[in-house]
């Protein structure tokens, strides 16, 4: 109970994430709000199609936000969601994922692992093709991510046609005082980022589970091709790093772009160039594995 009540307080804080966008808003061909019903609890979801599209089946880009895991919502990447969908055609999915410390690990897993169950029994109605879907998100939401990419793996599915892991989390088992955090208050007050963990990772052992920490996987040959965003002052630089050096390793295509003098989460608070580069480097790598994997019927510009 007292666990739940810190994070309600934490959740009442401003995200500044939401408050500005370093990506304009754009139009899109349409927004539709939907409810998934899923094991775990009722997810909201969002669909985003774009203006125009070269496809007449889309691919699927699903998005996870970020937020330690237990705060914000899939709102403030409503911006990029759009701008994502014009810049590749694809229809973009953001997913509501459940929170800790009320749904902790692996509930967000398992909850997405349904969702995308829903999408491809729905692809009809959402104009989409179901085997042409990729996943990405940042921080926690990039963690997520990274850990259906391996449980896919292990139950002997496909793979989505792409990862990408902006700002990744991906090492709980590392104590974040040992972790290079460049902000003095949080480096000097570690216990906050324990309190985050706990309540995603709560029962002993958890922490080194490789859904919960997908640099201790011990084998990820077969994983998804992969873009990793890092930013150099960020605490989770190495093990982003770490990760993509274990997929490399293991034979997966691994694209790594590492962003000089930006700090965690830069792609949603800046500075605003670095931010635009990111997120057109990650729609540039969204449309290539989507024009190599459909056919399209037209072109659009880049």
């Amino acid at each position: 109970m007292f666990i739940q009540w810190i994070a309600h307080l934490l959740r009442m804080l401003p995200n500044k994430a939401a408050r500005t966008s370093t990506i304009q808003k754009q139009e899109v061909k349409k927004r539709v709000d939907v409810l998934v019903d899923t094991s775990i609890a009722p997810v909201a979801v969002t669909y985003y199609e774009p203006l125009h599209s070269p496809y007449k089946k889309l691919p699927v880009y699903i998005n996870l936000h970020g937020g330690a895991f237990i705060m914000y919502n899939k709102e403030m990447d409503d911006p990029y969601c759009r701008y994502l969908a014009n810049r590749t055609g694809c229809v973009i999915i953001n997913v509501e994922y459940a929170k800790a410390p009320e749904h902790p690990f692996p509930a967000p897993i398992i909850q997405l692992y349904e969702v995308l169950a829903w999408m491809k029994s729905h692809a009809e109605g959402l104009n989409i093709d179901p085997d042409k879907w990729m996943i990405g998100g940042q921080s926690s939401g990039a963690n997520i991510a990274a850990a259906l990419c391996l449980y896919l793996k292990d139950q002997q599915e496909p793979q989505p046609l792409l990862q990408v892991l902006s700002c990744a989390m991906l090492d709980f088992a590392t104590p974040f005082s040992e972790k290079p955090e460049p902000n003095k208050w949080r480096s000097k007050y570690p216990q906050f980022a324990h309190f985050l963990n706990l309540c995603y990772v709560p029962e002993q052992g958890q922490d080194a589970h490789p859904y919960a920490s997908p640099v201790y996987a011990e084998n990820v040959h077969g994983a998804a091709e992969t873009v990793i965003i890092t930013a150099e002052y960020d605490a989770f630089k190495p093990e982003a790093e770490r990760y993509a050096k274990n997929l490399k390793k293991a034979g997966v295509p691994v694209h790594h772009h590492l962003f000089e003098d930006c700090y965690h989460l830069f792609t949603h608070l800046g500075p605003t160039e670095a931010a635009t580069e990111a997120w057109d480097t990650i729609a540039s790598h969204i449309r290539k594995i989507a024009a190599h994997s459909a056919a399209p019927f037209k072109q659009i510009s880049s």
